[in-house]
């Protein structure tokens, strides 16, 4: 897999157009179901100062609309409230690289801080709703809420750990234990959302799967392969189902013959 460093990722030309919330119920955050993933469990609504215009405006974006693109200037942090994500890196050749897989509850933009600038797209792979925090806003407020602060300190940590867990991954596991540390993670994911650990689809293609992982498709088809013949999951179409979680546990310790 080609390593792209941010100096290699193009700028586009054309200029998108700017995020464009809609009107809301003023509550409409407070009683967001993947709240708890992205804000403190006690923010308070009601007491909090400077929480108006901050959180709460969101829109709904269908399957392959970009909420922001590589090379846009940063001006938001987005959280997806409905739906599932992928973050995009393309090089200079226009070869793709996905960095993650967001879903609801996750940030996105993160990238931008540092450089004031988008470094990926952010793509929608299904029919999502996504909220857009103003950062300026939220770095004013937060300056005022100290566990607001410490929340969002939390939140970029909980990413860089993402990150350097995934660069371990693809430089120290084989082609079948990258496919299912994926699949563990993605499982953790729904599971703490309330939704099964155990069934779900995957949004995303074999392909995208593949340019995650370091994989061809070739290679990430014939993992799903092995791993159905092994009768540790039951794979249809995509659809998954993890019909033997210690067994999959037990490859990234063990791995298996490929």
């Amino acid at each position: 897999m080609q390593t792209i460093t941010l100096t290699e990722i193009r700028r586009p030309e054309r200029q998108f157009a700017a995020f464009a919330p809609s009107a809301t119920d003023p509550n409409d955050c407070a009683q967001c179901s993947s709240r708890r993933f992205c804000m403190p469990d006690d923010l308070d609504f009601g007491d909090a100062p400077g929480l108006k215009g901050v959180f709460g405006n969101y829109r709904k974006v269908r399957q392959g609309e970009a909420i922001f693109h590589a090379g846009e200037p940063f001006r938001n942090l987005y959280v997806g409230k409905v739906g599932s994500y992928k973050t995009v890196a393309i090089d200079r050749e226009g070869r793709e690289q996905v960095i993650g897989f967001p879903i609801a509850g996750e940030f996105m933009g993160l990238d931008g801080i540092g450089t004031g600038f988008h470094a990926f797209d952010a793509i929608a792979l299904e029919d999502s709703t996504v909220c857009s925090v103003s950062f300026k806003a939220l770095t004013a407020t937060a300056e005022r809420n100290l566990n607001l602060s410490n929340h969002l300190h939390r939140v970029m940590s909980r990413e860089l750990v993402r990150e350097s867990a995934m660069l371990m991954m693809i430089g120290r596991m084989s082609a079948i234990q990258r496919l299912v540390a994926f699949l563990l993670d993605l499982s953790k994911r729904y599971g703490e959302r309330g939704y099964s650990m155990h069934e779900f689809n995957l949004r995303m293609t074999r392909d995208e799967i593949g340019c995650h992982l370091g994989l061809t498709l070739e290679t990430v088809s014939r993992g799903f392969s092995k791993l159905n013949a092994l009768r540790l999951i039951k794979c249809l179409g995509k659809s998954v189902s993890i019909t033997d979680m210690a067994g999959l546990e037990q490859i990234i310790v063990h791995s298996i013959p490929q």
